[in-house]
Order: structure tokens, then C-alpha cells, then sequence
């Protein structure tokens, strides 16, 4: 069998024999991949201007929507993975992490759309304010990059490395290449074929190379973006292509580090965290036979707690069953092939001329029976260093299997030295019920590694784990680790598109935008925007308010009802000294007086009030001033069905600038409503 590429809208076979895939667990040979023949330019071309021009006119809830939908189909054929999976060495848990983990990926960033607008572009942050009549204003926004994400991935994940990168850059409005690691394409190109079946995804917006590709950042431009996972030298190789560095070509590295745990100076033998930490090292150390860019590779442990950690970290060892995963019992799989079966070995030798071999044996392996042994096994392995800070191989040299070595440290600026001795890593942990400890450890650290877990008896329970990246989190890390950020909920969507900062005055900006801009011109002859289904409001639609003048009764009132008796409402002797003059209304007051002014009481699509945003109580408000409201309709957002019986409707966010006689703002807040539609959403 050879596996094919899917290229310009094609599924197309490579030229040539090409590279043999291999089943880790019995040896044999699966198929062959190879993309000779493929046009890199060509595959470029057409992503950027077929698959791009048809994600970049999509909103982000249209996209969010469109993941989602792919999120749901590929759950249901979940289970014709597993047993492809099995075929890189991965057990049943090993290839749910993969293949589920992967899926859920695509569900939390789908979600994600709810943090961006309705539109195709995203208005980052606050309006800036650039003169003083506040007729010449700056927002920034972000578009889609009009080019084609690259994505380099390694063989250790191929479903989940390809849709947690995916999920992000079609989100943000761009296609993807994907390039999966050639060992283990064969289970990336049986998810693609189902992805490009379903037609969920528009045309070009998906394109897969089962082979090397060699070549392809050549022909890569600025409005490109790679990323790669994998080796950190390979990584640096590819970041240094004459192209990438002439084109400014935004460059993503996710390279495997020298992570490491430590075990605190409180979690003695007997503790719960004494046991977590025990749990959580074999974990690391045996889940995907340790071939994990996250695994855990040193163990820091108090010097007094050495040989207990020894000793009880051999006996959990102990417990693994090697074999083949589609065996019963089995609990640690295969490496991907032979190839890294002597890559790692040669590392663990290389570890072996400074530390002390405690645990395993590079020689024989015992495997559960029924288990070919002509497959790509190896025991668990640790090691012991017994002067870390002298012999700093470890701190160089990863064995990327089910290998790592324990040391020791005096003191927890021992530890955080040690920690850092790795010289950049993706995720530490540190296991400890001591709360001072974990703060003196983690800002300590944290300059060093992307991610940092704390796992004590009060998390752990819901803990995901040393090993997990969380798709609202960054996944990278600094120095060795690539520099890199994937994921990161919204921050990992931006890394695909530009930001531009738009200046002009408030009216214009809120035309370019799609979000009132404070100062702009308001539309007032359009009614009121309560008495309107979700279509029929426009950005501007503004309601002009009746007045209230504020009284003392009022401030007392309010006081009485909500309990609120602050002494600046309530007690006019205890002012002295602080900035109010008189007794002051609540600012929540305020607020509601403001509301029983801009509400449209007579029952039509508006459904509910469904929060609050950005509020803030701007100037004192004293019995006898009086209030007004300019009530704006800032920002739509559509919603679709939740089910059959779900109500069609929309989110509309209305700006309620509350002023004073003067005419100067006293309190400023946006309000979410939730309105019908008149039909549903076109999905």
C-alpha cells in the first residue's frame, strides 16, 4: 500500500517507491509514503488563493461554527483510529490522548469563537485616544495573514499535532499544509481522508504531504506562517532557511526539552504528594513509551529523600507490562520503529558515562505474551546523577523514550537552579503542600519554562497532569524549547493574523470596524433598538434619554434595598478627608436609574439582559444633579440554535453612556442583550 498526498484539491500518489512504514509493535511493514512529484509553489498558490480567500470572508463565528462541526463528525468515527493507532507502538490510553485529545482540541477552540466578533477581523484592545477634541481616535484590529500555515509535525502525536495546530490557524482564517512526521503519516492520512470526505471544510483549506518535504519553505512568503515540532536542531536548521530569514516569515518552534519535576522538601514518604509525585514520574515516564516533547526527563528530589525515591520508583516501574498494545494487559507500547530504538539507546549510553544506571535493562525486554518481539520495545530506564551541577550531560542530552534520571538539591534555590539548567524547557512541575514553597519555586522559574504545574492533594483530583497541554494555554517554552507559542486560547489564534492600527476619527473607525467608537456619530431616527429583531439593529442606533434628577431620597432608598450603607452614602459626618463633598449615590444606582431611562418596557424581541461588560463609575453623583442616557447598539454577535426548540437570536452588545447635566460622562458600561431573530442562522 502507498499512502497518498492530498494536494490541489486531489488525492495524488507520489512518485517512487518511497520510505516503508513500519508497525512499531511486531516490526512489519505497513505501506510505503512518498511526495515525489508534488509542486511546493503550486500547493502554496492554490492554499492561499483557494482555500485562504474562502476562510478569510468567513466570520469567526462562521469558522467557529465550521470546527465545531468537523469536531462532531470526527467524534463519531473515534474508534476506526484506535486500531491504526496501535500501529505506531501506541497503547488504548496513548492513542486516546492522540486521537481524543486531538478532537477535543478542535471543541475548545471552536468555543473560542464566543471571545471574538461577528466579522471576519478582530478589534484588539481599547480604543486610543489621540487628540484632545477626540476627533482623531486609533484602534487596533487584526486580519487574516493572506498566505498558508506549514505545519512540520512530529511522529509522536499525528492526530492530535495536526488539529490542535488546524484548529487554530482556520479559526484565525487561514489554511493549512500539513506535513506529518513520515514514520507515523499513515494514521494522520487515514483522518484526513475522512476530513476532506465530510466536505465540512471549504475547498484548499486542508492540504496533506505523506512524505518528506524538502523544499517547501523555499517557496514560502511573509504572509506565510510555519511551525514545527520536533527535534530542536532540526528546528533550528529549518528556522535558518535563507527564505524564512529574508521573507520575515513568522516561525513557530515547539522543540522537544530536558523537562523536569521536582519533588518538594514537605512531600516526605507518607504524604499524598509523596505518592503524586511517584504516580506522576511513572506516568510521564512509560505514556507513549516516554516519546512525549513534554515528558519528564530530570527528577529533582530532596538529598535526603534520594534512595526512597530510588526504591519506590523502581517498584512502580516494576509494575509496567510491555507488548503490543492489541494485547490484553499491556500498559507501555512500543517506540514508533527500530530507528528510535537506537536513537535513544545511544543517548541513554552517552547519559550512562557520568550517571548511574538504578532501574531497567537496555538488553532484555519482557514482554507480555502473545507480543512479536520483533517489535520496537524498550524497558523503562532510570538513571541516578549524583552531582548534577558537575556533570551537566544531563542538562544536555535527552534520550527521547522511557528514560530519566533522578538527582539531588539542598535547598529550593537548588532545585530552581537545576531547573534552569535544562536552558529552556516546555513544562516543569513540582510537587508540594506547601504553598510559599510553590510561589518561591514558580517565580523563580518561570523565566525558564512555558508552563508550570503545581499538583498537591487539593488539585490533584481534577489534575490533567504534567504531560497535558490545555488548548486555552500556551504550549512552548523559551531556549531550548523553540521559543515558540502554540495554542494559548486567543493568543494562539493571533499568531496567524496581522495587526494593523487603524487611525481616523470615530465615525470612520467605527465603519471600518464594526464597533461603535466612542464619539461617533450616533443615529437617532431609527426608533428605539428594543422594539427591533436582531437583523434590524445597525451599529449607531442610539436612544437619546429622557432626564431623572437624583435625590437624597433616592440614595437612601437604594441604600435600604441593597443593604449597601458604605459610609460615603449613608454618613455625611464621616466625609472629611476623603474626596466626596456630600453624600454620594451608589454607583450601582446609578446604573439602575440609567437602565429605567434607556428600557423599552413594552414586550418585543429583546429576551433578557445577559450581562455587563467594562463598567465603570466615572465622576461623583450628588443629590441634585440630574442623569441622562445615550444608549448605543455597539457590536453584534449571531447566535445559532442550540436544538430544535432553541429560540433563533443574536447577542447585541449597547453602549449606556450616563452623563450629568454638564454633559460630562458620570458612568460608562456596555450591556449584552439577547434579541431574536427573525429567522435562524444560516448555518
Amino acid at each position: 500500500m502507498k499512502l497518498k498526498n492530498y494536494a490541489l484539491g486531489s488525492w495524488i500518489e507520489g512518485q517512487g517507491d518511497g520510505q516503508a512504514l513500519i508497525d512499531g509493535a511486531n516490526g512489519e511493514i505497513i505501506g510505503y509514503a512518498t511526495s515525489k512529484g508534488l509542486d511546493w509553489a503550486d500547493m502554496l498558490e492554490y492554499g492561499r488563493k483557494t482555500g485562504g480567500h474562502t476562510l478569510r470572508k468567513m466570520t469567526f463565528q462562521q469558522r467557529g461554527r465550521m470546527i465545531k462541526s468537523l469536531a462532531l463528525y470526527l467524534h463519531e468515527k473515534r474508534r476506526s483510529y484506535y486500531p491504526i493507532s496501535y500501529k505506531t507502538g501506541a497503547t488504548k490510553s496513548d492513542s486516546w490522548v492522540d486521537i481524543e485529545g486531538g478532537i477535543g482540541n478542535l471543541f475548545a477552540n471552536a468555543s473560542l469563537r464566543k471571545k471574538f466578533p461577528d466579522q471576519p477581523y478582530y478589534v484588539d484592545g481599547e480604543m486610543a485616544p489621540l487628540s484632545k477634541g477626540g476627533s482623531f481616535i486609533g484602534q487596533h484590529i487584526m486580519v487574516p495573514k493572506e498566505g498558508v500555515a506549514v505545519h512540520i509535525n512530529a511522529f509522536n502525536f499525528p492526530i492530535w499535532g495536526m488539529l490542535e495546530k488546524c484548529a487554530v490557524n482556520w479559526l484565525a482564517g487561514m489554511p493549512a499544509i500539513v506535513k506529518p512526521a513520515t514514520l507515523t503519516s499513515f494514521l494522520t492520512e487515514a483522518m484526513v481522508r475522512d476530513i476532506i470526505a465530510s466536505g465540512i471544510l471549504p475547498e484548499g483549506a486542508l492540504q496533506l504531504i505523506s512524505g518528506s518535504a524538502r523544499g517547501i519553505l523555499d517557496h514560502v512568503t511573509s504572509q506565510d506562517v510555519v511551525t514545527f515540532t520536533g527535534s530542536a536542531d532540526t528546528g533550528r536548521m529549518l528556522k535558518s532557511t535563507p527564505q524564512i530569514i529574508n521573507e520575515a516569515v513568522p516561525f513557530n518552534m515547539e522543540a522537544d526539552s530536558l523537562n523536569c519535576i521536582i519533588l518538594g522538601q514537605d512531600a516526605v514518604p507518607g504524604t499524598d504528594e509523596f505518592d503524586l509525585f511517584l504516580k506522576e514520574v511513572r506516568r510521564e515516564m512509560t505514556t507513549k513509551c516516554g516519546q512525549k516533547c513534554t515528558a519528564i526527563r530530570r527528577i529533582m528530589v530532596p538529598e535526603n529523600l534520594m534512595e526512597d525515591v530510588q526504591i519506590q520508583l523502581g517498584k512502580a516501574l516494576a509494575k509496567t507490562t510491555i507488548g503490543d498494545p492489541r494485547v490484553e494487559g499491556v500498559r507501555m507500547g512500543s517506540l514508533a520503529g527500530p530507528q528510535q530504538v537506537k536513537e535513544v539507546r545511544e543517548r541513554i549510553e552517552q547519559l550512562l558515562e557520568t550517571s548511574q544506571l538504578v532501574y531497567g535493562d537496555l538488553d532484555e525486554v519482557m514482554l507480555v505474551e502473545g507480543t512479536n518481539k520483533a517489535g520496537s520495545y524498550m524497558n523503562p530506564i532510570l538513571m541516578r546523577q549524583d552531582k548534577p551541577f558537575e556533570n551537566t550531560d544531563v542538562h544536555d542530552i535527552e534520550a527521547f523514550g522511557p528514560a530519566s534520571t533522578i538527582m539531588p538539591y539542598q535547598n529550593i534555590d537548588e532545585a530552581i537552579e537545576l531547573a534552569k539548567m535544562g536552558k529552556g524547557s516546555l513544562v516543569c512541575s513540582i510537587t508540594t503542600n506547601d504553598d510559599k514553597t510553590a510561589r518561591k519555586f514558580v517565580l523563580g522559574a518561570a523565566s525558564h519554562h512555558g508552563r508550570i504545574l503545581v499538583l498537591n492533594r487539593e488539585s490533584a483530583q481534577e489534575s490533567t497532569g504534567h504531560g497535558s497541554p490545555m488548548p486555552l494555554l500556551v504550549h512552548g517554552g523559551p531556549g531550548r524549547a523553540g521559543g515558540g507559542e502554540e495554542m494559548g486560547g486567543m493568543r494562539g489564534v493571533k499568531h496567524y493574523m496581522q495587526r494593523c492600527a487603524v487611525q481616523g476619527s470615530p465615525t470612520t473607525l467605527t465603519e471600518v470596524t464594526g464597533q461603535f467608537q466612542y464619539g461617533a456619530k450616533y443615529n437617532e431616527d431609527a426608533g428605539h433598538p428594543f422594539t427591533k429583531h436582531f437583523e434590524d439593529i445597525n451599529i449607531g442606533d442610539t436612544v437619546i434619554t429622557a432626564k431623572r434628577t437624583i435625590t437624597e431620597s433616592d440614595i437612601v432608598n437604594f441604600a435600604n434595598v441593597s443593604w449597601d450603607h458604605f459610609y460615603a452614602h449613608t454618613d455625611v459626618t464621616s466625609l472629611d478627608g476623603t474626596i466626596f463633598e456630600q453624600r454620594v449615590a451608589h454607583g450601582y444606582f446609578i446604573l439602575s436609574a440609567a437602565a429605567g431611562l434607556f428600557v423599552h418596557a413594552a414586550k418585543g424581541p429583546v429576551l433578557l439582559n445577559y450581562g455587563l461588560e467594562d463598567c465603570r463609575f466615572t465622576k461623583p453623583v450628588y443629590a441634585g444633579m440630574t442623569i441622562g442616557v445615550r444608549f448605543t447598539a455597539k457590536e453584534k454577535i449571531a447566535q445559532e440554535k442550540r436544538d430544535e426548540d432553541d429560540i433563533p437570536k443574536g447577542i447585541v452588545k449597547f453602549l449606556v453612556d450616563v452623563y450629568d447635566e454638564t454633559g460630562e460622562t458620570v458612568a460608562i458600561a456596555t450591556i449584552l442583550t439577547m434579541v431574536k431573530r427573525r429567522l435562524p442562522l444560516n448555518l
